[in-house]
């Protein structure tokens, strides 16, 4: 699979870049984020976290506002951050902010005219692997996930179906429960169809309850979070998880927002969650 750097940039020893290629899941160009820390050059596969990024974001949000490169440039850890969606002229969209482009919500559509292009879980879980498994050094066998709201569910969900694939997963301020909450129940219903019962695959708390597991889940939750009640209610995750005996550690960060100022400051904490887990 051809990529293209559409740019390149020094950060801490090592190389922030941004990358393009015609997807065969979405029939779009999808556009993507590396950070290679300085330990690439030494040729020899790294272990990668996977960022998905939430409602209305690119790859950018995170790369120009994640605080991650130093942390990475010091473990050793390549980080990838993917698009929300497809984009483009032909890609149907909608006026409304949480939904069509910007917001894929990590799932593949089945109802038209969304399903030619809204492929994003097989896009995250297949075809994005291999390509940066083909193009960088990326060790197949340590691969993590993490993500922020709708990316946070994309992460979790992606985890608990597929526990092979990942060795940790953590989310920032996630949607835990899509069937439940305006953002999801939009989505999911447009996306997938009206029947719920299709929904439950591509929610964390309906797929725990259904027996889904992982070996354990870190979440961060700013307190002043305007999404907290009516979006992303993680008394839902701390439920189900207790139920299932899934460790969930919940951090309840006070006086934190929404925003990229609460995803950075605990970004560091996740990182190295991750390279722990990525080494054993």
């Amino acid at each position: 699979m051809t990529v293209e750097t559409v740019s390149s940039a020094k950060s801490f020893g090592g190389t922030q870049g941004v990358f393009r290629h015609r997807s065969r899941e979405t029939g779009t160009d999808m556009q993507f984020g590396v950070y290679l820390p300085p330990q690439a050059e030494a040729g020899a596969p790294l272990p990668v976290l996977y960022y998905l990024s939430g409602l209305t974001c690119t790859h950018a949000n995170v790369t120009d506002k994640g605080g991650f490169q130093r942390v990475c440039a010091e473990l050793g850890l390549i980080l990838v951050a993917p698009d929300t969606s497809p984009r483009g002229a032909d890609v149907p969209d909608d006026p409304d902010y949480d939904f069509g482009q910007g917001a894929g919500f990590y799932v593949d559509a089945t109802q038209a005219p969304f399903s030619t292009n809204y492929r994003m879980y097989s896009y995250i879980r297949d075809e994005l692997p291999e390509l940066i498994e083909g193009n960088f050094p990326a060790d197949r066998s340590r691969r993590s996930i993490t993500g922020h709201s709708m990316g946070g569910h994309g992460a979790l969900t992606m985890a608990l179906r597929n526990p092979d694939r990942y060795r940790s997963v953590s989310a920032f301020a996630p949607i835990v429960a899509p069937s439940e909450v305006p953002w999801g129940e939009k989505a999911l219903g447009r996306y997938l169809g009206p029947d719920p019962a299709a929904w439950r695959q591509h929610d964390t708390v309906a797929l725990i309850e259904s027996g889904a597991r992982v070996n354990e889940i870190l979440v961060d939750q700013g307190t002043s979070d305007n999404f907290l009640d009516q979006q992303l209610k993680p008394e839902r995750l701390e439920a189900a998880c207790r139920e299932a005996g899934i460790p969930l550690i919940l951090r309840r960060q006070s006086g934190y927002d929404h925003s990229y100022f609460f995803i950075s400051t605990f970004m560091e904490d996740h990182l190295r969650w991750h390279w722990e887990r990525l080494q054993a």
